[in-house]
């Protein structure tokens, strides 16, 4: 076949002679551009030719070791941070998600104190969370209540928003209503998000200094919590997030007690990290349940994953074909899956590119600045109780009033670039081959073309023509064998 016709054209090609190779060796040394080679061959002088061949060996030590040096450096995966701050005429507003420290209507749960408990055990997917107490009555009520559910009993009994409750909305100038809101469940129960996700065109402002500014009313004596568990502040708690991202408490959630003026003064931060191995992030994962990628996200579904896989049921406060969960399952199952397996064993893990929930490539926070002042003052808390019809006590026990606004109209992008490219890697080779052996493109060309000739004939000798050598030294060796018996005669 093909290796066949390969052979027989190598066996026609003739073998060149010792002179001939010498020839081409000489050549290729006097008309190189590699610098130095030419010096040791044409000088007579062995002096200098010893100089030269030291100099050359010198100089290729050099840029091998320096060339080797950017190789480990370029497979280390180095990176660089920079940070650039772009000035905008305009940027969008991000979403702002508001809860009530208390989450229940007062007469709601007046005889439904296993609520608080239910609802901390729900919650307990977001957080960490085991108590023994009530265990006897949580199993008691469950069989008691077949078709309770939680979720329903929160939304219709959780806080609400209404013109009561959200007694003045304004955003750059434009009042908003509780119909701008989008009711959310967290571990606040009901809570609602300004500029969700599902607006058409996303709110955004033009000047700094101006943003959202709310009034809330969190009615003290209608709405409650159970000390026990850690609820033992009023006011409004809330979170700055991306509209395409969930809302996130835990750690991020800001709260303003009742009687206070909270001036919340935002700036938009973009964050762009590399790609294995120079980072830690991974462009290729998807959530099934949010539009965009985060850590936060990723961790809620994984959960949910988990908890499914183990009790078949999931809690309505995860992403998924969500439950109540409140049956025995719920308590046999679901719960010790959450406080050990999830929790302790590390099942859902977040931030290095081998964990379940690595760093997200692109992300966008939002730091924020509060201050206060109290709300409101000796002449304020007339004005307020002309118009609310309220006393200057529940407005001081009552009210919250929440500035969120930008401090400049421009965002900061940190970017996490990769130190050395695969061009400026080979920049720095060919720039050490230029300075110590003069070498180019070119010149590795020419070395590549002599190695590969040499190799040729080598394998012509070696495959082809050294097996025919004991056949052509036959006749020589009969003829002189022949001339020997013809002497001895």
């Amino acid at each position: 076949g093909l290796l066949e016709k390969i052979r027989l054209y190598l066996t026609r090609k003739p073998l060149p002679s010792l002179e001939e190779r010498k020839k081409f060796d000489h050549e290729f040394a006097i008309s190189t551009s590699f610098h130095g080679v030419h010096n040791i061959v044409q000088t007579q002088s062995k002096i200098r030719k010893v100089l030269w061949i030291l100099v050359v060996l010198g100089s290729i030590t050099i840029a091998a070791s320096q060339i080797l040096n950017r190789f480990a450096y370029y497979f280390s995966w180095p990176t660089t941070t920079s940070i650039v701050v772009q000035y905008v005429e305009n940027i969008e507003f991000p979403a702002v998600t508001f809860c009530n420290l208390n989450r229940f209507q007062t007469h709601a749960v007046a005889n439904l104190k296993i609520v608080f408990f239910l609802w901390s055990i729900v919650s307990g997917v977001l957080h960490a969370f085991y108590s023994n107490k009530f265990s006897q009555e949580l199993n008691d009520f469950l069989l008691g209540h077949q078709n309770f559910s939680i979720k329903e009993f929160t939304r219709n009994n959780g806080f609400y928003l209404n013109n009561s409750t959200l007694l003045e909305c304004d955003f750059f100038g434009q009042p908003c209503y509780p119909e701008d809101f989008e009711h959310v469940f967290t571990e606040y129960g009901n809570c609602f998000t300004f500029n969700h996700m599902d607006l058409q065109a996303r709110r955004r402002v033009s000047v700094s200094g101006r943003g959202l500014s709310l009034l809330f009313d969190i009615k003290q004596e209608q709405f409650t919590d159970d000390p026990a568990f850690g609820f033992i502040d009023a006011g409004i708690t809330y979170v700055i997030h991306s509209p395409k991202e969930p809302p996130h408490f835990d750690g991020l959630g800001l709260s303003t007690p009742v009687g206070m003026h909270a001036h919340a003064a935002i700036s938009q931060l973009k964050t762009v990290n590399q790609e294995y191995p120079w980072g830690d992030c991974n462009p290729n994962l998807k959530l099934k349940y949010h539009k965009i990628y985060s850590t936060y996200g990723c961790l809620q579904e994984c959960k949910a994953r988990h908890i499914q896989e183990r009790c078949g049921c999931l809690p309505f406060l995860l992403p998924g074909t969500s439950w109540d969960m409140l049956h025995l399952c719920f308590y046999d199952s679901f719960f010790p899956e959450i406080s050990d397996n999830i929790e302790l064993k590390g099942l859902c893990t977040v931030g290095t590119h081998n964990s379940t929930c690595p760093a997200p490539c692109e992300e966008t926070g939002y730091p924020t600045s509060v201050t206060y002042s109290s709300f409101a003052s000796e002449k304020a808390l007339k004005y307020l109780s002309t118009k609310l019809k309220k006393s200057a006590e529940y407005i001081r026990e009552n009210l919250v009033y929440i500035d969120i606004k930008y401090h400049d109209l421009n965002y900061k992008m940190t970017r996490q670039q990769k130190a050395l490219s695969v061009a400026e890697l080979l920049a720095d080779i060919g720039g050490q081959l230029g300075l110590f052996c003069g070498a180019s493109m070119i010149t590795v060309i020419e070395i590549v073309e002599y190695i590969f000739t040499n190799f040729c004939w080598l394998c012509i000798f070696l495959l082809l023509k050294a097996p025919e050598m004991p056949q052509w030294n036959i006749p020589a060796q009969t003829e002189q064998t022949d001339k020997k018996r013809i002497q001895e005669c």
